[in-house]
Parts: structure tokens; C-alpha cells; sequence
């Protein structure tokens, strides 16, 4: 049984060549060469498609040329006549009168056709051009007006016309000038042979002081500290904050610039007079280019009067009222110029007031010519008489009437005159009595719709006559009223306006503004507690108080749930406010948000501030029936019995707490209360019922160590630590009591074992890290230290604390400020890094600069109390009382927690329940 093959496998036919069929021809490439196959011959191919084109009933193709004409063929063509040409190239000698009648129709179709899109046609090309001449105008165009008003033009302004400058020559004087820059002179053999002496090295040193040539090296060292301080300034830039030291901000204060400005030109401080002939040259060049600049004849009046010439400044000034006539400011330079001589300066003011009886800026220099009252108010009047209806002329005639009443009736003349001028109508109601004020307002109202500042001013009106409780209903008629003129201000400008009224002493009608606008523009589905917060802190970083408590009422009222919005707004009343108004709020706080633990604890702490115990306990007695087993509540009610010296009471509620709410920290708080009364055994019975129940727990297990080491038993403190680090691996301060116990037992091999253990349980830790660098440095092994801090900065790159202990302990003096620079780079806005810095310039006798730099520190971190120690121990030595006692109370207003030295004393029982001002003066003795 055959099987046959696929189509793909089967032999190609004999001479086949791909792509035959449809006119390709076979090739050889250069790669075919040598084992390729001969390809087929003309004839085979010629044979081949004729073959193929049989089969498919078509002529033959002509890949390999066509079929060759019969010559009879080509020889008919080729002697065709010429004269009786046919088809395409047909002369049209046969045409009749059918072709004729048919051409015809067909052009008037044209024609028809043409007409009818002529219309549209032009219209577009005319929009076109008349687009692209708009786009691309000609010359003659741009110029045509020009051209047309120069037929104004009289003879006498053409004989004015300046002659062009002389550009004759003008390449050549330039060619001449370079030239003549080229020119070489012959050099003295002083200056060949200075140079030549000028690359020697001098090997020798002379004993004479020397010619000022020697190299200062106290200068350039010098100059390096100035640029390593720039430096450093510039790199502890706290954002939102401005250096006060001069020099050593990198930024310019626009204001202080102006200041000095203006301080060296009222000192009388001359120009170069290399620079007044320059400025003369320009200025009288633009005087001569256009004599009608009437600015630059003031200009020129000014630099000659700066020189000290001031007959020239006049008639420079003179020249120039003379020809521009019509120049407000001309004629103001003049009068100002010639005040030395009162007589003159009336001629030119009356002259100028001929020329420009409507230019309200002279007719005020003239007032001001004027010596007595009398005659101020008489060409006050005459100036009104041309200028009915200027603001400043009215406020100035009123302003030189004394009469109460003849101010009154002016008035009434000049809101009558110029009745949309809410200044006259508001200065009006000021100046009258209170029932006809009021009319004066409502009449104000009526002629001004869209002015908010006329509400305000009724407002502030009915405040001063005690109608307060009509405040609220104005305001809200202003809002009103002025949505439907559409002359509603932004929310912002309104509190802006209440802050104006505060700052002027209207407090209530700034409340009142608050409540009717700040909600304005602001959907409820808006962020509109996160913006009303943002208001009122932005109005206490402004100074602004009462608007800040008007903004946080009204979050209150719309908010009244949320605990954020009452301690903002509790918050205000403890910083600035008073007792009286914090505790109610607090009251109305905790019935508002019953639940909240923090709101309880801020009420009853305020509460015994301000030294009212028993309503403190009744307070917490309050929240533990709101807040049942909240451990919180029991240590606050802890530290108030503390406080009172009733430890029994003290016991009593930790106890309770141990009963009800029992947790680590409410066993660690008894215990620490029976160590501070010296009952140790007590507390470290206490201390182990913790464990039992929470053995994880590292404060017990270093509580329980130091117990130990207070009653001196290191053994069993040693015991305790080595415990506490295998059940809390991941507590470093265990690790760092275990080793400093071994490093005082002797055993330092241990304590630094012990470290490396910690530091395996928890790598990257800033505290394991410093206090093995510490133990290597205390046993006097500085290699090591430096070794170890390498390593440590490596890991924890950005940790102020190891910079800190590299800088102070492990630099030379000399290499301190560029660690300090190196440090501050990496580690931004640092604390304890600033307070480095300080003690570094403090050691140099620079006190400005530490005290500047311990002020960026307590700024930057007032929870930091080292920096309060250090700072507090710089003014012992640099500072006033004065200074010293504010910062004793920022400090107490503060309550620091953090920081090396002040927690080592804070955390001693020996200092337990002392307050935070001795805590600072014991901390400033231990700082060293």
C-alpha cells in the first residue's frame, strides 16, 4: 500500500522556479555561489510561461519580453499618415452641429453652476485676505494715522524737531579707539625684574616684622571660621523662621535693606561724583530727545539738587513747567523747590493751577504754601469750586475746621456732593449724635448697596451704645444684603475685618462678624472643621485672640462632638485666657463627649491647678462612672493624692486599679510609689506579682534591677537585668543597666559582651550604639571608641545622639565646627545637635551666637530638656534675672520629658514630686 506524501514533501517539478507564475525571475545571490544549482535557460522560460498561459486561456507574459510584433504590424504604424490621425490625437475635423449644440449647453451649465457659488466663493476669499492683511499688514499701512497727523503739525514744532545724532565715522572712531587699546609701551626694568623675583621660594625667615609679603596664616584661618559659621547658619535654617543675628543669615531681609537705605540718605550720604556726571549726561540727553518728558526734567531737578546745586535744579524745573505745561508732577517739583522762598512757590502754585485748575495734587501743594487757617480753608474752597468732587480736598477742609458743628454741616455738604464715598458717610456718623448716626448709616446704606465697611461700622456703633445683642442680627442682614448686590467679600477678608475691629478694641462686633461670614462660601460637604482649625490657629499665630475663641464657638456649635474641636478651643483658654473662662468650657467639654478619657484627665488637671482639690476628686470621681477600669484615670487620681500628701488614699486607688483594671503599668505605678517612700521591699513584692502575670514586660525587669541595686544587692540587680533581656530581647535600656552594673562590678569584658548582645537583638539602636562607644571611652580606650562610633554612624547615619557624643568627645578642638556642619547636613533640624553647636560657640566666648543657638534649639523642640539645662546653665554665667526667669517659666509652661540628663533626674525617687523648676536647677548642677 502506497502512502502519499504531503504537499510539502513532495519533489518540486522539474526547472520549477518560486514565484514563476506570477512574472518573478530566478536569481543568484553571491552566497549561491559554488554548490547552487544552475538555474533554467531563456528558452526553458519562455517555454514555461507560454505553457502556463495556454492552460489558463491568457496571452503570454512579458517577463521575458513580449511576443515580438508582426513586422507587417509595425510597419503600418510606422507609416501612418500624420494628416488623418484618430482617437486621442484626433483634430477634430469631423465635429457637427449636435457637438456644438452640446458644448454649448455644457458651458452654460458652467456658467449656472458659477454664479450660483459665486457669492459664497468672494466672501470667503475676502475673509481670507482680509485675514492674512490683519496677520501681515504693509508698512505704508502701520504708518497711515501717522502719516495723516503729521498734516497737524505747525512750523514752529517742526523747527523744534532734535537734529539725529552724528553717526558719521561712527566704524572708523571705533576702529581708531581699539586701535589705540593695542598700542604697546616699552616696560622699566623694575617691573621685569619684580616679576622675575616674583616665582622665588624665600627658604629663609627674616627677623625683621617683614613688608606685609609673608603669608598670614592667623588671617586665613580666620576666614575659614567666618565661612564654616555662614555655613553652618545656612544649614540649620528652620523652615518658617528668620535669623535675628546680623551676619550670619545667608537670606536678605527686604525691610531691614530698605531701612538702611533710607537711613544713608537721610545721613546725607553723597553719590561718587563720577556717577552724578553720568546720571547728568543720560538725563539732559532725554530732555534734549524729548523736551515734553516731563519726568525727566524732575529727574534732572533732583540730580542737580543731590549735587548741591540748587539755582540750577530750579531753573532745570523752571525749564521744564515752561514746556510741558500740562506735567502734574513738574509743577509739584517746583513748588517743593522753591518752599525755601514762600512768596515764589505761591506764584508758581498759582500758575500752575491756571494751567491745571483740575489737578487735585496742586491745589494740595498750595494748601500746604499756606501759613494760617484761615487762609488753608480759603483756597480749600476755591479748589472745591473746581473740584467738587475730590475725597481729599473735603477731608482737608474738614480737617482745618475746628467748629463741631461747622464740621457737621461740611459733612452734610460733602456726602451730599460726593455721595459714594463711604469714607465721608462713616466719618459723618462718627462726628454726630447716636439717634441722628443712625440715620446717617441707614441713609449711607441706601446710596452705597454693595459697601460692607458701612455694616461694620453700624455694628461697632450699636456696640459702643451697648446693644450688644443686636450685633448678630446686623451682621446677618449685611450678609444678606450684600449676596443679593453680589458685592459679597471672601470668607477670608471678613475675618481679616474682624481682626481690624479687635485690634481697634470692637471685640464683640469681631464675634459677631465671625459667627454671619465664616461659614461663607463652604458647603457641609467641605472640610469645614480642618478649615475653621485653620482659621482660628492662623489667628493666634497672628496675635489675634477673640477672633480665634469667635472662630472655635462656632466649630463648637457645628462640631459639637468631636473632642479635637474642645481641647483647640480649651487649649486657647489655657494659653491665653484665664481660669474662669477654662473650666467652664472644659464643664460644658465633658458633657458634650462624656467618654473621652483625654477631655476628663485635662478637666480634672486643670481643676487642681487652680487649686481647687476636692472639685479635682469630684472630677474624677465623674469620669470613673463614665469610664469604668481606665487605667489612665486611676494614675491621674494616683498623682493628685500624691500630690496632697494623702499616700493612704494613694494605695486606696491603686489597689482598686489592681482589682478592676490591672495592667503592667498600673503594678509598676505601686510599685514605683512604694520606692519613692523608701518601702523597697514593698515595691519589689509588687513589682513580682507583675511579672507573674506580664514576665515580657522590660519596665518591671529594670524596675526590679534597681530596687536591687538600691538596697545593694548586685548579685540579685545583676539576676534581675539578665532576666529581663531574655524576656524582653527587645528592650535596649535593659542591655545598657546590665552592662553599666558589670561595667561597675569591674567586669567590662561582660558589660561589652552584654552590649554586643543587644545590639544583635536590636541592630541599628542609637542608645546600644552610644553606650558601647561610652564604655570604651570610659575605660580610656579612645582607638576603640572612635572604631565603634565609625561603625555606628554608618548604621544609624542620622542620629543626632551619636553625632553629638563624636563631636564633643572624640574631635579635636579644631575639628569640631566642621563635624558640627557635617552633622546638621545629615541630620536635619536636630535639637540636641543645635545645643552642640551652642556649647561649641559658648566655649569659644561667642555668646551671641550660642545664644542664638540655644534659642533655634527650644524652639525647635521644647519637649528636649537637655536643651533647657544647657541653655539655663548659659545664662548662670551670660545672662540677666530677667532673662533667667523666662525662661524658668517657658520652661515650666513647657514640661519637658525627654533628654538624657533630665530624665536621669526626673526619673531619681529621690526627686520624685518636685517641681519642674527645682528638677531644672538640680539638672543644671548635674550638667557637665
Amino acid at each position: 500500500m502506497s502512502v502519499k506524501r504531503d504537499f510539502l514533501s513532495m519533489p518540486a517539478p522539474e526547472n520549477y522556479v518560486a514565484g514563476l507564475g506570477r512574472g518573478a525571475t530566478g536569481f543568484t545571490t553571491r552566497s549561491d555561489l559554488g554548490p547552487a544549482r544552475e538555474g533554467p535557460s531563456e528558452e526553458q522560460m519562455k517555454e514555461m510561461l507560454a505553457k502556463r498561459a495556454a492552460q489558463l486561456g491568457q496571452a503570454a507574459p512579458s517577463a521575458y519580453g513580449a511576443v515580438d510584433k508582426k513586422e507587417e504590424d509595425e510597419d503600418e504604424e510606422r507609416f501612418q499618415d500624420p494628416d488623418n490621425e484618430v482617437g486621442l490625437f484626433s483634430t477634430g475635423l469631423t465635429f457637427d452641429a449636435e457637438d456644438d449644440e452640446a458644448d454649448r449647453i455644457y458651458q452654460e451649465i458652467d456658467e449656472k453652476m458659477d454664479k450660483r457659488r459665486r457669492a459664497r466663493r468672494e466672501a470667503r476669499e475676502k475673509k481670507e485676505r482680509d485675514e492674512y492683511e490683519k496677520n501681515n499688514p504693509k508698512i505704508q499701512l502701520q504708518f497711515a494715522d501717522l502719516k495723516r497727523a503729521l498734516g497737524s503739525v505747525s512750523e514752529d514744532e517742526w523747527a523744534a524737531l532734535p537734529e539725529v545724532g552724528d553717526m558719521t565715522g561712527k566704524a572708523k572712531r571705533a576702529r581708531e579707539a581699539r586701535m589705540a587699546d593695542r598700542k604697546s609701551y616699552a616696560v622699566p626694568d623694575s617691573v621685569i625684574a619684580a616679576a622675575h623675583q616674583q616665582g622665588q621660594i624665600e627658604t629663609s625667615i627674616s627677623a625683621s616684622d617683614g613688608d606685609g609679603t609673608m603669608t598670614n596664616f592667623a588671617s586665613i584661618g580666620a576666614a575659614n571660621k567666618s565661612a564654616l559659621q555662614v555655613r553652618l547658619d545656612a544649614a540649620s535654617k528652620i523652615p518658617g523662621t528668620q535669623s535675628t543675628v546680623s551676619g550670619t543669615s545667608t537670606s536678605v531681609d527686604p525691610r531691614g535693606y530698605i531701612t538702611a537705605l533710607e537711613k544713608n540718605q537721610a545721613a546725607g550720604v553723597e553719590a561718587p561724583v563720577e556717577d552724578i556726571n553720568r546720571a547728568r549726561v543720560l538725563l539732559e540727553s532725554a530732555v534734549k530727545t524729548n523736551i515734553h518728558n516731563g519726568p525727566g526734567y524732575v529727574a534732572l531737578c533732583r540730580l542737580e539738587e543731590l549735587a548741591g546745586k540748587v539755582n540750577t535744579a530750579k531753573r532745570v524745573i523752571a525749564r521744564g513747567c515752561e514746556l510741558c505745561p500740562k506735567s502734574i508732577v513738574c509743577w509739584e517739583e517746583n513748588i517743593r523747590i522753591n518752599r525755601d522762598n514762600v512768596h515764589n512757590a505761591k506764584i508758581i502754585a498759582a500758575t500752575a493751577i491756571k494751567q491745571n485748575p483740575k489737578a487735585i495734587k496742586i491745589w494740595e501743594a498750595a494748601i500746604d504754601l499756606e501759613q494760617t487757617m484761615a487762609a488753608r480753608k480759603k483756597v480749600t474752597r476755591q479748589a472745591l469750586d473746581h473740584n467738587p468732587q475730590s475725597v481729599e480736598l473735603w477731608k482737608s477742609l474738614i480737617n482745618d475746621t475746628e467748629d463741631l458743628e461747622n464740621v457737621r454741616l461740611l459733612f452734610a455738604k460733602a456726602v451730599d456732593t460726593v455721595p459714594l464715598s463711604e469714607e465721608l458717610w462713616i466719618s459723618y456718623a462718627r462726628v454726630s449724635e447716636p439717634d441722628h448716626a443712625q440715620q446717617i448709616l441707614n441713609a449711607a446704606r441706601k446710596a452705597i448697596p454693595t459697601s460692607w465697611a458701612i455694616w461694620v461700622q453700624a455694628s461697632r456703633f450699636q456696640e459702643q451704645l451697648g446693644k450688644v445683642e443686636l450685633l448678630d442680627r446686623i451682621m446677618d442682614r449685611a450678609a444678606k444684603a450684600l449676596a443679593k448686590e453680589n458685592a459679597m467679600p471672601k470668607r477670608e477678608e471678613w475675618i481679616h475685618q474682624a481682626e481690624v475691629c479687635e485690634e481697634e478694641g470692637a471685640i464683640a462686633t469681631a464675634g459677631a462678624i465671625i459667627k454671619a461670614t465664616v461659614g461663607w462660601g463652604l458647603d457641609e460637604d467641605d472640610e469645614r472643621k480642618d478649615v475653621w482649625l485653620q482659621d482660628s490657629t492662623n489667628s493666634i499665630a497672628r496675635g489675634r485672640y477673640h477672633t480665634a475663641r469667635a472662630i472655635l464657638a462656632h466649630l463648637v456649635s457645628n462640631f459639637p462632638l468631636s473632642t479635637t474641636v474642645w481641647h483647640a478651643a480649651a487649649d486657647l483658654e489655657k494659653r491665653h485666657g484665664s481660669p474662669e473662662s477654662l473650666l467652664p468650657m472644659l464643664e460644658r467639654a465633658v458633657n458634650a463627649c462624656p467618654k473621652s478619657e483625654s477631655l476628663w484627665l485635662l478637666y480634672a488637671r486643670e481643676m487642681w491647678a487652680a487649686d481647687k482639690p476636692a472639685e479635682a476628686r469630684e472630677v474624677l470621681g465623674r469620669s470613673f462612672g463614665q469610664l469604668q477600669g481606665n487605667e489612665n484615670l486611676y494614675t491621674r487620681a494616683v498623682d493628685f493624692e500624691v500630690d496632697a500628701g494623702d499616700y493612704d488614699q494613694a494605695r486606696r486607688f491603686l489597689e482598686m486599679a489592681r482589682e478592676t483594671a490591672a495592667t503592667d503599668r498600673i503594678f509598676m505605678k505601686s510599685a514605683a510609689l512604694e520606692r519613692q517612700l523608701g518601702n523597697l521591699d514593698a515595691a519589689l513584692d509588687l513589682v513580682n506579682q507583675g511579672l507573674q502575670t506580664w514576665p515580657g514586660a522590660w519596665k518591671l525587669h529594670a524596675m526590679k534591677g534597681q530596687i536591687y541595686e538600691s538596697m545593694s544587692r548586685l548579685k540579685e540587680a545583676q539576676e534581675a537585668y539578665s532576666i529581663g533581656t531574655r524576656a524582653s530581647p527587645k528592650a535596649p535600656v535593659v542591655f545598657i543597666l546590665l552592662a553599666r552594673l558589670q561595667e561597675r562590678q569591674g567586669a567590662i569584658v561582660k558589660a561589652r559582651s552584654s552590649l554586643d548582645r543587644g545590639r544583635q537583638q536590636n541592630p541599628k539602636t542609637p542608645e546600644l550604639l552610644l553606650e558601647a562607644v561610652r564604655l570604651e571611652r570610659r575605660a580610656n580606650n579612645i582607638s576603640a571608641a572612635q572604631k565603634l562610633m565609625a561603625v555606628a554612624l554608618q548604621e544609624c547615619p542620622t542620629s543626632g545622639l551619636l553625632w553629638a557624643e563624636k563631636i564633643m568627645h572624640l574631635e579635636s578642638r579644631t575639628q569640631r565646627k566642621p563635624r558640627a556642619l557635617e552633622a546638621i547636613k545629615k541630620v536635619e533640624n536636630n535639637a540636641q545637635l543645635f545645643v552642640t553647636v551652642a556649647r561649641l560657640f559658648w566655649a569659644e566666648r561667642k555668646l551671641d551666637k550660642a545664644h542664638n543657638w540655644f534659642t533655634k534649639a527650644i524652639v525647635l523642640d521644647a519637649d528636649y530638656g537637655d536643651g533647657w539645662v544647657w541653655y539655663y546653665k548659659f545664662l548662670e554665667m551670660h545672662g540677666t534675672e530677667e532673662k533667667k526667669a523666662e525662661v524658668v517659666n517657658k520652661c515650666v509652661m513647657s514640661e519637658p520629658r525627654h533628654g538624657e540628663i533630665w530624665q536621669s533626674v526626673a526619673k531619681d525617687p529621690k526627686n520624685a514630686r518636685k517641681p519642674v523648676e527645682e528638677m531644672l536647677k538640680i539638672a543644671v548642677a548635674k550638667a557637665e
